[in-house]
């Protein structure tokens, strides 16, 4: 490698990486260049991270006749698409257009750039709104199934979200899998870390340097850096690589780097491994980074479980939906229950304060039919959700003043019966449901780190784009998590499966 390329490198990372990457050492400290490194696997394509994104280009470069492989660093396969909640927006699908709801792309994009407060990158948006129906015909072709009735998620302007046929993002990931090594005779490794890119003379990806037989540590703030488990092992990426590795909410060290008022024992909905070491390296080969500071909470966890538990779906589908959520110690409602992510986590932190005062969402009966199975049963059985014969049992248990709680109902009742809400919640998805009909039912909730809105910044071709030339480094795509852009200062929920599906597949196609 040229002493100017050197040189260049380190300008983008010192000028804008910032001090999350600072400290992980000198810029391309793990990168080498093909003269001067000796390969032990070759593949047409390489792809870091097995999740949506990761899935998607491998199918589609698999099915242009590339040699692909797919390295996952965890045990198990999927990241955090396998936990994800599994509702994908699609506008314009068949079930949309089943149930005569009128959608465009405007309208779709007007509301990603209401809930990314204006800072998302409209050609992006663009795109995935002109390419969701071909994800979803990809998924469908994989296997995947989905409910009959189309969703509407909180802060869309109409119902254009699906939900897989088993409520979890695994109901897209597994057949993905299964289509990707039966169909296909596609390889996959766990327990494959990424941990540097081999770079040619010009700057251009052409490999990865990987240890196999690694072993994830869950207790280490900063596995990226002290774990040295593996074997290592150099693979040539003849074409590509595709970086697929996600978001960084399990990164306590990153994550503060960029947002320092997130303490590093914040709970996130995510996986283990969802770390920036994947990210960090992109930004030490010049990559662009996009809007790193803006991380999400989910407005939806629960705070009675770690993780993203098994109440969240029940708060997305039930309580937020058909109920309402309340101060403890005003018994008073305080927010649209399905704004955008953002304005309801903001709500929530305003009511938790200093002392942990927990929100209540609660429903009725009549919200809890409408769930499927898992989303009940499992909260149920473990004791986050509660079950109450009364109101004024749930009162008595959390302490709620009950005159106020009472009211606060009434005031929703008549809103449902009136079609208009106080609080502006969309009541044409409240399908006339009130709360009313014994048993009632309800969680303490919270805002959890969710999702982390920036990353590399891609063009539309999803190629990863240089901090120095403006042009895309050669032989390098991104998509998914890992990206910055798509979802502007937050990111409207189900869109991110759009979002890794969409630009995955792109992926593929380009290579």
């Amino acid at each position: 490698m040229s002493s100017s390329n050197v040189s260049r490198r380190n300008f983008v990372k010192m000028s804008m990486v910032g001090a999350g990457a600072l400290a992980l050492g000198g810029l391309n400290a793990h990168a080498d260049t093909k003269g001067s490194v000796k390969f032990d696997e070759e593949y047409d394509v390489v792809i870091i991270g097995s999740g949506f994104a990761g899935l998607a280009a491998a199918i589609t470069s698999t099915e242009k006749g590339n040699k692909v492989l797919i390295l996952e660093k965890m045990g198990r396969m999927g990241g955090n698409s396998v936990i994800n909640g599994g509702i994908f927006a699609v506008p314009h699908s068949d079930l949309q257009q089943k149930a005569g709801i009128k959608d465009s792309n405007e309208l779709f994009i007007k509301d990603c750039l209401k809930a990314g407060r204006g800072y998302n990158y409209v050609e992006l948006i663009n795109t995935i709104a002109n390419r969701a129906q071909d994800a979803y015909k990809l998924t469908l072709k994989c296997g995947a199934k989905y409910v009959p009735e189309i969703t509407h998620a909180g802060g869309h302007s109409v119902a254009r979200s699906l939900q897989t046929a088993n409520g979890s993002g695994s109901g897209i990931v597994q057949p993905m899998i299964e289509y990707f090594q039966n169909n296909l005779k596609g390889e996959i490794r766990t327990r494959a870390k990424f941990d540097s890119f081999v770079l040619d003379e010009s700057g251009g990806v052409i490999g990865v340097n990987i240890r196999e037989e690694y072993r994830f540590d869950t207790k280490s703030l900063n596995d990226d850096i002290e774990n040295t488990t593996g074997t290592p092992k150099t693979i040539r990426a003849k074409k590509a690589v595709v970086l697929a590795t996600g978001g960084f909410c399990r990164d306590a060290f990153f994550r503060k780097t960029q947002h320092p008022t997130i303490k590093d024992d914040v709970d996130s909905t995510n996986h283990p491994g969802a770390t920036a070491g994947g990210l960090v390296e992109a930004l030490r080969i010049g990559a662009t980074p996009v809007q790193l500071s803006w991380i999400q909470y989910g407005p939806w966890a629960c705070a009675d479980e770690k993780g993203f538990g098994v109440g969240s779906m029940f708060n997305v589908n039930a309580s937020f939906r058909y109920g309402i959520s309340v101060n403890p110690k005003t018994g008073k409602r305080y927010m649209n229950e399905l704004a955008d992510r953002r304005t309801r986590s903001e709500a929530m932190f305003k009511v938790i304060g200093d002392d942990q005062n927990y929100p209540i969402n609660f429903c009725d009966s009549q919200g809890v039919a409408t769930l499927m199975d898992s989303h009940f049963k499992k909260p149920l059985e473990s004791g986050v959700l509660k079950k109450f014969d009364t109101i004024e049992d749930m009162a008595a248990h959390f302490k709620i003043p009950l005159e106020p709680l009472k009211e606060s109902i009434k005031k929703y009742n008549e809103g449902v019966k009136a079609g208009k809400d106080e609080f502006g919640k969309p009541m044409d998805t409240v399908a006339g449901i009130m709360i009313e009909k014994p048993p009632f039912y309800a969680v303490r909730g919270t805002p959890k780190l969710h999702h982390t809105m920036g990353g590399v910044m891609i063009n539309t071709k999803a190629q990863v784009i240089d901090a120095k030339t403006h042009k895309p480094i050669p032989g390098l795509y991104a998509a998914g998590e890992v990206t910055g852009g798509v979802h502007g200062a937050s990111r409207l929920g189900s869109v991110a499966i759009s979002d890794c599906l969409v630009f995955g597949m792109i992926a593929g196609e380009n290579i």
